[in-house]
């Protein structure tokens, strides 16, 4: 019970530090740990052209390990959490959509990749 505790603090830190990140690169975050039947969405921003972005944040010990663990089937639960999110706000997305991941490694800085996949992948 404690590791998990402590798990969950991690993640916590880890996607304030993502947003921090997405902040100071002129995001501005919608909404964080949005929780639908379908799945949970890390982090939702708006970039600076006006794309939403659903945003899942990764935080690993090791950069090489965090490809390895957004698999095929996350990156669908994600997906599929998003498609039911839209359906409440459809003029969120006027401008697009796109799928971002934000890598948190220890003595390093948060790295963003922008549209890391697409739905339907």
């Amino acid at each position: 019970m404690a590791d998990r505790r402590a798990a969950e603090r991690h993640g916590r830190r880890s996607e304030t530090l993502a947003a921090l990140l997405l902040r100071l690169k002129f995001y501005r975050i919608l909404a964080k740990r949005v929780r639908t039947p379908l799945g949970e969405i890390d982090l939702i921003a708006r970039s600076p052209s006006g794309v939403l972005c659903f945003i899942e944040v990764k935080a690993r010990t090791q950069e090489g390990q965090i490809a390895e663990a957004l698999g095929a089937r996350q990156r669908g639960r994600i997906a599929r959490a998003a498609e039911l999110y839209l359906a409440a706000r459809p003029g969120l997305a006027a401008k697009g959509l796109r799928f971002d991941v934000v890598s948190v490694a220890p003595r390093r800085w948060p790295r963003h990749l922008r549209d890391a996949w697409r739905a339907g992948d």
